[in-house]
């Protein structure tokens, strides 16, 4: 001590040095007891709640009237493809009846897989409109290999680019229309925005998901989704500082009717996400910026009694960043009904045929 005096004497600007190194040994201190405490906060979240089972309760939420009752008899037989990382991944191939170089990708929504869309599928394959590709999404249907997560945020985007690719071999010029209902029209709004999404030539958006507070989604989504907020909350901070080792557990669970739970499928449902899956199969948390992406034209289809969704917002929503879309709102038709209902499925056929 009496040599540091010494020298503080001998040179004042001594004392402006110590007193300096104190100060950032103090802001040092500081910076990194916040960087503790963010992660002990962050991690605090994610362990202090995980997404409970919820079964659908009847009159409440979503109708799945429409989707139990349609006819899925008969669907093509489930072939596979191999993605970039190896994975056979599931999909299903409707032939149409008469040439045409249309490739009509379509995307099923949370929870179920690729059978969800075979009406749809079937009726524009048998009308000779396009030939129509259904995928069971990565995580999803009867044998995933991993249920209800994914690698990482940007695989189904991945894996929509090897599907595209590999249903297009020895077809001259054909045109790709990517479309998907509900989450699957996010994930087509995700597609358009990432680095594949030069890749499709125009766009159907099924009741599409944009975002949990977007203007166009409900109060809790028609209590359909159940998300774990907290963990939700602690993964997305520790992402932010680029900690991902705990993105696979899951974080939101789905109601399903305990009918379809128990049924000859049941086994086939994906009832929970990942943080990833979650993530992934969603525009980005900046949507807007994916839909300023979507140049190509699009088909906005929704259901005036959409529990889910407010139809009549999509226009003035979308509208903003893109000017490449025609609105169809179709009266009298809930959310799950969209992808079954026959003038639904005739106004993406009409749509499809018109000239672009």
């Amino acid at each position: 001590m009496r040599q540091r005096l010494s020298a503080v004497v001998q040179d004042p600007m001594c004392c402006v040095r110590y007193i300096g190194g104190l100060q950032m040994q103090t802001t040092r201190r500081v910076i990194y007891g916040l960087m503790i405490g963010y992660f002990l906060i962050a991690l605090g979240l994610v362990f202090s709640q995980s997404p409970s089972p919820v079964v659908a309760t009847k009159g409440k939420g979503m109708d799945f009237t429409a989707a139990m009752t349609a006819d899925y008899s008969n669907p093509p037989p489930l072939r596979t493809f191999i993605a970039r990382d190896s994975t056979p991944l599931p999909f299903r191939t409707y032939e149409s009846v008469s040439k045409t170089s249309r490739i009509l990708i379509l995307v099923h929504g949370s929870a179920w897989h690729g059978l969800q869309l075979h009406p749809m599928a079937q009726s524009i394959a048998s009308k000779g409109i396009a030939r129509v590709i259904v995928p069971d999404l990565r995580g999803h249907g009867e044998n995933p290999t991993t249920r209800g997560t994914i690698a990482y945020f940007t695989q189904l985007e991945d894996d929509l680019a090897d599907l595209i690719a590999h249903v297009s071999k020895g077809q001259d010029n054909p045109q790709i229309i990517l479309g998907g209902h509900s989450s699957g029209g996010g994930l087509a709004v995700r597609f358009a925005g990432g680095e594949h999404g030069n890749l499709a030539d125009r766009f159907i958006l099924i009741a599409p998901f944009l975002k949990h507070d977007a203007p166009t989604t409900r109060p809790y989504a028609g209590d359909w989704a159940f998300p774990a907020i907290r963990r939700i909350t602690g993964l997305t901070m520790l992402s932010k500082i680029g900690i991902g080792i705990l993105n696979h557990l899951p974080v939101i669970s789905f109601a399903l009717p305990q009918e379809v739970l128990d049924g000859a499928s049941g086994d086939t449902a994906t009832t929970t996400y990942s943080y990833r899956m979650n993530v992934g199969f969603a525009p980005r948390a900046d949507y807007e910026t994916d839909l300023a992406a979507m140049k190509q034209p699009f088909l906005l289809l929704s259901g005036g009694r959409d529990e889910v969704f407010f139809s009549d917002k999509y226009e003035s929503v979308i509208s903003k960043h893109t000017s490449s879309g025609t609105y169809v709102i179709l009266d009298d038709i809930d959310h799950l009904g969209i992808v079954v209902d026959k003038t639904a499925i005739s106004s993406v056929g009409k749509w499809l045929t018109e000239d672009r």
